[in-house]
């Protein structure tokens, strides 16, 4: 492949959907593109003309209308168009113009449909039939891991390469300037084809070998061989190496098996890279189960605190590989548990055996399991009936406060309401905490709908999970036969609303520190929660996730049909905004929060995030509908 056709596919190859396809497929495809240019201004689809090729951005920009003229879509390095029209009668549906000078790739109806029947997410993701938002969603859902990753995602550079004549000074100066670890030796000729490759200049070359930093020591210097003396006559013979669209498992299985440190990793015959065993451990050990199992062999709050890097470099990760929000959600909350966990295995060391039997129960995003990288404390005490306060009450304060400083150590910041077992409020028998659910679900004032707000999310994390089953089952058994309390709950679900003004423009956010911005999670998912919640309570659910009780919902009939789907969706692209901006702020360096610019945002994530939002302001409406205030308050 020359140089043209390998900077065609590499470049294609960063961006979806192409950056998933085999080498083979993206061969195909490079080797079939036309380039065509287009100067501002200019029309590049015009409506009802005949369309025989997907549109593939290499640079510049275009806008896309639909067929009134109205502005579609916007769309910049990457993005293609087209696709709609190649998927029905080949017209064009939506016009398009150039707004800046702009290079397109061509590709042709025949590899689009090629690629459409040989790989299901390139089929996905141009599948334009479902709801915008469903595939959006949906786009979302697809994970990956070192079973099906491909291992030229670790290669971030191109290898050192000398030929066998270079002395080995020259070498190991080249591989110092470039900061690498290894550099491939070539020679001319192919009398290896498994290794031979032409350059741009169509010079045929053969990688004979790889000379390592461990080998500039074991072969060169301690062999005490002159810096004069040529890489070729030092160089080993043997040489493992793997094809690029290998997983990343195959990768470290090959060097496992042949027990090297260094892997060349080759497109075809032409060295892309090297990767190094570290730079595989290094991918791994940003998995959320390598975390957890690192947190249970910590011994201090200190050796805690140290993996707080490695919870942001988790998150990056799993964002960075397409894992859903439910997903990172559940992971990063696996993860805040695992560190409260073996904070009260560390407090009761301490400490000593409890004096009575306790449930250490957590609240909030954690208790159901969609914790994001910004999160705070929401925990508290449910104890045994048979705690005694002026006889147990020390132990039990010193056991929350140990956890909740130990928590603020390792990220999980102080709660500024208060919502911790420091409290004495949230520390308390079984016994109270169902008078105080009781009485919320019974006299619903509004600071009682607050607690309501928090504490209905609730879930056991260690000790004794019948003492928190027991309030769950409480609250699944009053909650539905309180019309008064969902109605009340209904309302104060409507407190937040989505970012949707006139003609579906977003409303800012005003408050000083975060002007011209949208904060997702006030105006979009914590909403969302609110309102999910209370049809979870009217129908006795006892799950916790939002999902999860949207499938529960699903059974009745509550909603109507659809509904709940529509409502996963919308939660599913706000959740996945918010976290994909909140890696955007760790990689610039940047304290991550839950507020994103529009004028920043893509335009199809912006026109997504709308959708969302109309779904949720249209879901806020019904609520107060379906929930009224009873007109006899007495019958609760």
């Amino acid at each position: 492949m020359d140089v043209e056709l390998l900077e065609i596919r590499q470049h294609m190859g960063q961006h979806p959907p192409f950056d998933r396809l085999s080498d083979s497929l993206l061969d195909e495809i490079a080797s079939r593109v036309e380039v065509s240019y287009f100067k501002t201004g200019s029309d590049i689809l015009t409506l009802n003309d005949t369309v025989s090729d997907l549109c593939y951005i290499r640079s510049g920009a275009v806008e896309v209308y639909r067929r009134q003229g109205d502005l579609y879509n916007r769309l910049g390095e990457g993005d293609i168009f087209g696709h709609f029209s190649l998927l029905r009668n080949q017209k064009v549906r939506f016009p398009a113009k150039a707004i800046e000078d702009t290079l397109l790739y061509f590709i042709p109806k025949a590899v689009f449909q090629q690629l459409c029947e040989e790989d299901e997410d390139f089929a996905d993701f141009v599948e334009v039939e479902r709801p915008r938002l469903e595939t959006a969603a949906e786009q979302q859902k697809k994970s990956n891991d070192m079973m099906v990753t491909r291992i030229r995602k670790l290669v971030v550079r191109y290898p050192v390469m000398v030929e066998a004549s270079t002395t080995v000074q020259q070498a190991a100066q080249q591989v110092s300037q470039a900061q690498a670890s290894a550099v491939l030796v070539l020679k001319e000729g192919s009398s290896n084809p498994r290794y031979s490759f032409k350059d741009s200049e169509g010079q045929t070359w053969q990688v004979c070998g790889i000379l390592t930093d461990s080998d500039f020591r074991t072969r060169v210097v301690a062999e005490g061989l002159s810096p004069q003396t040529p890489v070729g006559e030092v160089v080993s013979s043997r040489l493992i190496t793997v094809q690029s669209d290998v997983s990343i498992y195959e990768a470290m299985l090959t060097m496992l098996r042949n027990n090297v440190h260094h892997l060349p990793v080759l497109y075809r015959q032409r060295p892309m890279g090297v990767v190094h065993l570290s730079d595989i451990i290094r991918y791994e050990t940003h998995s959320g189960l390598y975390l957890v199992s690192n947190i249970f062999h910590q011994s201090s709050i200190e050796g805690l605190a140290r993996l707080a890097p490695d919870v942001s470099a988790s998150f990056v990760r799993m964002v960075q590989e397409g894992a859903n929000s439910h997903m990172v959600g559940s992971a990063l909350s696996t993860i805040g548990r695992s560190f409260s966990r073996r904070l009260l295995e560390l407090a009761e060391e301490k400490l000593g055996p409890p004096p009575v039997a306790y449930c250490f129960m957590v609240n909030g995003s954690m208790a159901r399991n969609e914790q994001s990288i910004v999160t705070d404390q929401d925990n508290a005490l449910i104890l045994s009936d048979d705690f005694i306060p002026e006889e147990h009450d020390e132990y039990f304060k010193a056991l929350a406060g140990f956890v909740s400083d130990g928590l603020d150590a390792c990220g999980y910041t102080y709660c500024k309401g208060d919502v911790m077992a420091t409290n004495s409020q949230w520390r308390q028998p079984l016994r109270v905490w169902k008078s105080y659910f009781t009485d919320w679900i019974n006299n619903p004032t509004p600071e009682r709908l607050l607690h309501s707000s928090i504490f209905f999310d609730l879930d056991s994390l260690y000790g004794e999970d019948l003492f928190v089953e027991a309030l769950q089952d409480l609250i699944a058994e009053k909650a539905p036969q309180s019309p008064l309390f969902l109605a009340a709950m209904a309302r104060n679900a409507l407190n937040r609303t989505p970012p949707l003004g006139f003609f579906r423009t977003f409303v800012m956010e005003k408050d000083g520190k975060h002007n011209n911005s949208i904060n997702l999670k006030r105006r979009g998912t914590a909403p969302m929660v609110d309102l999910i919640r209370v049809h979870a309570l009217a129908c006795g659910s006892k799950a916790q996730n939002t999902f999860q009780r949207l499938d529960d919902i699903a059974n009745t009939q509550l909603l109507a049909t659809g509904m709940s789907d529509k409502l996963s969706y919308a939660f599913e692209f706000m959740c996945m905004s918010r976290i994909r901006h909140q890696v955007i702020d760790l990689q610039e360096e940047r304290v991550p929060d839950n507020n994103i610019e529009p004028e920043n945002v893509a335009d199809s994530e912006r026109h997504n995030l709308k959708d969302a939002f109309q779904v949720l302001s249209n879901a806020q409406k019904f609520l107060k509908f379906r929930y009224p205030v009873p007109s006899n308050r007495a019958g609760r």
